[in-house]
């Protein structure tokens, strides 16, 4: 089984106190919650007082005056019944602040993953971050439900009982504190060994929903290349690995919580029975004495019983909350978001400039080396070369989706690090060659929810690009539901909506991800005179593999191996007869082999 890090008691504290601080924005609440929470612990304690008085004043000598015995059983049955009343809203109250808690919590959480660099989703599962987000907070929610209420009130009762012990019986009272040591002695070995398999067992249950995730997003290729039998196999080996941490804990459930307490209660129930037999031999006993010391004793090991069966959900609560707070302490932010000092600058022509830039995914190999090249406003440059040559690392730096190791990115002149993300992301357009639909509709994909955008605006932007073509085919036009990822409609009418998405937004800076390679034939051509219109007034860098979309473009950067190699105008790249030439061959029939078209560098 695979080592997982344990949290040591240190740890397990400071993140319980983290926790805690939860609660300061509902002091007042808690305090009236915690009010109630007395006055049940009160109710609670003189009940088996009133029945003592009954025993002790009238049953036992035998008088029952109507006066004093109505007035007594009326005080027990008011007791009674504002216990229910009370511990209503109590609960109640508990149950608002936990669940307010938690969507603070989740809240916090979602924010943080939204800010997240791409970094951090390249090297960590999307099911385990849905397992962080989901499960992990579900679990915190019931430490606030039942576990903390438990251990309050718990302890309210317990204290509110030995005082009542100590005014009946001083000696036994103290006999009876025995019993603390032995109960704290449990709950810390309980906590020491289920620390190590909850932690195990959060930690498969998020592999179990990353290998989920991963599953149902790949089922075509699974089912495509029958690998359902290896998929299955992998999915039992990480299943029972968490059935054995399971099963570990139940042991020790089984072990140390009930069975354990249980021995404990009988033994404390011996120790008062032989007092109150041993000094029976010497003076009178009080029935009523007898009857309350067993009754609290019984009432003290009901809320310790509550507790230590809690102890379990604290515990998982605990080490969840491990897991959120982890996340929610990742530096791995997204560089448009790391930016100190923002200036008020704006981006008013988008002249890109790359100067010497370096770039590295795993920081030891470059995957760009000295980059540079300058796009002017209005400009259509166009990047080109085999799979893995860099291309889509230069849109990925220029979109501040990741930092760049070495140089300068500058747009008008300004280091990109300086803008605002309000601004790089306001004007700059993208649309990549697998466009993202939201679950919606076309309306709602294309103005991405902006109040700002009128449903004009919305249909000019479709004419544009000449998606309303399809669009007002559908039943409903611009209102027609969307499923998700869009599954339901074309490739190239995903892109379309995509194209009629990003125009929408007017940017002043256009990157287009390989943003024909969906389009058929007939709508690429169509398409091109919107790209053409689109183009004026903007800069725009393009990656393209077919260089029949890109032979118009102002500059061609031809990359291999994270360098650019060639670069010009189409025309005088065919004249140089290096790569670019070979894969205009290639793509045109002439030349057969893609390895002749990248030998030439």
């Amino acid at each position: 089984m695979d080592t997982i890090p344990t949290l040591t008691a240190k740890e397990q504290r400071n993140i319980f106190f983290r926790l805690m601080k939860y609660t300061k924005p509902h002091k007042k609440t808690i305090l009236f919650a915690f009010a109630l929470l007395l006055l049940t612990t009160i109710g609670d304690v003189f009940g088996p007082i009133i029945i003592k008085v009954f025993i002790d004043d009238y049953l036992t000598p035998r008088e029952f005056p109507y006066g004093p015995l109505v007035g007594l059983g009326a005080t027990y049955l008011f007791i009674q019944i504002g216990n229910v009343l009370i511990s209503y809203f109590q609960i109640l109250t508990f149950q608002e602040i936990a669940l307010k808690i938690i969507q603070q919590i989740r809240v916090d959480v979602f924010t943080k993953v939204q800010g997240l660099g791409m970094r951090y989703f390249d090297k960590t599962p999307a099911g385990s971050i849905v397992s962080r987000v989901t499960n992990d907070t579900e679990a915190i929610k019931d430490m606030f439900v039942s576990v903390l209420v438990s251990f309050i009130q718990g302890a309210f009762l317990l204290t509110g009982i030995f005082i009542a012990m100590f005014a009946l019986n001083t000696r036994l009272a103290f006999f009876c504190l025995f019993i603390l040591p032995v109960i704290f002695m449990i709950m810390n070995l309980y906590r020491k060994f289920s620390a190590i398999f909850y932690q195990d067992m959060r930690e498969r249950l998020s592999q179990l929903n990353a290998k989920l995730s991963e599953s149902l997003q790949g089922m075509s290729i699974i089912q495509v290349f029958r690998q359902e039998k290896r998929l299955r196999e992998e999915f039992g080996d990480i299943n029972e690995k968490h059935y054995l941490a399971g099963m570990k804990n139940i042991k020790v459930d089984g072990l140390l919580l009930r069975p354990a307490i249980d021995l404990v209660y009988v033994a404390a129930l011996i120790l008062v029975l032989s007092y109150f037999g041993v000094t029976s031999f010497n003076q009178t006993i009080e029935i009523g004495v007898l009857y309350a010391f067993v009754n609290y004793l019984d009432r003290f090991f009901e809320p310790v019983n509550q507790i230590m069966m809690r102890l379990s959900m604290f515990q998982q609560a605990i080490i969840a909350s491990s897991r959120v707070f982890k996340l929610l302490d990742e530096d791995e932010l997204s560089p448009a978001q790391n930016v100190e000092n923002h200036s008020k600058g704006t981006i008013s022509e988008g002249e890109i400039t790359f100067d010497n830039v370096s770039f590295s995914y795993d920081g030891k190999k470059d995957i760009l080396k000295n980059i540079s090249f300058t796009a002017r406003p209005g400009e259509t440059v166009a990047l080109v070369g085999h799979t893995g040559s860099g291309k889509s690392s230069i849109i990925n730096l220029l979109m501040r989706f990741y930092e760049f190791d070495r140089g300068d990115i500058l747009i008008d002149g300004q280091n990109i690090r300086s803008y605002p993300e309000e601004e790089l992301r306001g004007k700059m357009g993208l649309v990549l060659q697998d466009p993202f639909l939201f679950f919606g509709t076309i309306r709602d994909n294309i103005k991405l929810y902006s109040e700002a955008m009128t449903e004009k605006e919305v249909e000019k932007a479709a004419t544009f690009v000449q998606a309303n073509t399809f669009i007002e085919k559908l039943p409903e036009a611009y209102g027609h539901p969307v499923v998700e990822r869009g599954s339901t409609l074309s490739s190239g009418q995903r892109q379309l909506i995509a194209f009629a998405r990003t125009i929408a937004t007017r940017p002043k800076i256009l990157v287009l991800d390989e943003a024909t390679a969906n389009i058929d034939t007939e709508t690429e051509e169509a398409i091109q005179g919107a790209l053409s219109r689109m183009r004026k007034g903007r800069t725009t860098i393009a990656i393209a593999h077919r260089l029949s979309t890109i032979q118009d473009a102002d500059l061609i950067m031809v990359l291999h191996r994270g360098e650019i190699v060639e670069r010009g105008s189409h025309q005088e790249l065919l004249v140089q007869k290096g790569i670019y030439h070979k894969m205009y061959l290639l793509q045109n029939g002439l030349i057969d082999g893609m390895e002749d078209a990248v030998t030439s560098t």
